[in-house]
């Protein structure tokens, strides 16, 4: 008998079984190849909708995906992503993005998906956070945003900060935007960026090709940061605040945990993983 019929989202479009399959079949080798490892599971709700906020890395492709399809194996959920706006402006990327879940990340439309009970991923640090600067590798770049913290107050959400480490050590930047506009390309620079944090830096990965080093990747989910008590007052900036630091110092903190783990890890860089397999293979 066939699974039943989702019911309509309310924005844009939730990926369906064949399509979390084809991209599971696209992501194969960059999964093999960085063996993503996730901890904090355990504690995650089930039986409510969740907002998951966490860091993004440099580049933000590398990990992404890989982190929407280990919560579909984990939690058997495959949640709706917040998107910058600029990732639909061209048209071929806007529908490739959409294809997979992907929304423009606007109040209206994370409220309308909280109406239906969706769980949620939202990156805070936005374009921002994605082309980081020299010296920035794993720093939150969060400014002054709460709204992510007054709609989860607003429609009751859960708040389960995710930190993700790896991805930065996939490459190595060379120039950053504040180079790119120090120099004498920088007039250029600021015609052709649509705007200041969308300028991404001039980096390197393995050698000096723009080849991402297969770094492993790892995934920490902290504890839920609950919302109820705060019923009301989705007004209130000081609140927003407070519950918005509560979710950093959360998601720092993970990372702080990650760079520990990997420390300690004998496998986290690819040889040793590859070795350790064919040590593991039966005879």
């Amino acid at each position: 008998m066939p699974p039943p019929p989702r019911p309509p989202t309310p924005v844009g479009h939730a990926p369906t079984r064949a399509e979390v399959e084809l991209a599971r079949f696209m992501l194969a080798p960059w999964r093999w190849l960085t063996a993503p490892r996730f901890t904090g599971l355990k504690d995650m709700p089930t039986d409510r909708p969740v907002l998951f906020a966490g860091n993004h890395t440099t580049w933000a492709v590398l990990d992404a995906p890989l982190l929407l399809l280990g919560l579909h194996d984990h939690l058997g959920i495959f949640p709706r992503t917040l998107g910058d706006h600029v990732h639909f402006r061209l048209p071929a990327w806007r529908a490739l993005v959409e294809r997979f879940g992907v929304i423009d990340g606007t109040p209206e439309n994370v409220r309308a998906l909280m109406a239906a009970g969706e769980s949620i991923v939202v990156f805070p640090g936005g374009a921002r956070e994605v082309f980081k600067r020299r010296g920035e590798k794993y720093v939150l770049i969060w400014g002054r945003r709460t709204g992510f913290a007054r709609l989860a107050i607003e429609f009751g959400y859960p708040i389960v900060p995710v930190s993700a480490v790896g991805a930065e050590d996939a490459y190595e930047i060379v120039l950053d935007a504040d180079d790119l506009l120090a120099s004498p390309l920088g007039p250029l620079v600021r015609r052709l960026a649509p705007r200041p944090d969308l300028i991404p830096p001039v980096a390197t990965g393995l050698g000096l090709t723009a080849l991402p080093r297969p770094q492993r990747l790892y995934f920490h989910f902290s504890a839920p940061v609950e919302t109820t008590d705060l019923a009301g007052r989705q007004g209130d900036e000081a609140a927003c605040f407070a519950l918005r630091e509560r979710v950093r110092l959360a998601v720092e903190a993970g990372i702080t945990r990650l760079l520990l783990e990997r420390e300690r890890d004998p496998d986290h860089d690819l040889l040793p993983r590859l070795l350790a397999r064919r040590r593991r293979q039966p005879e």
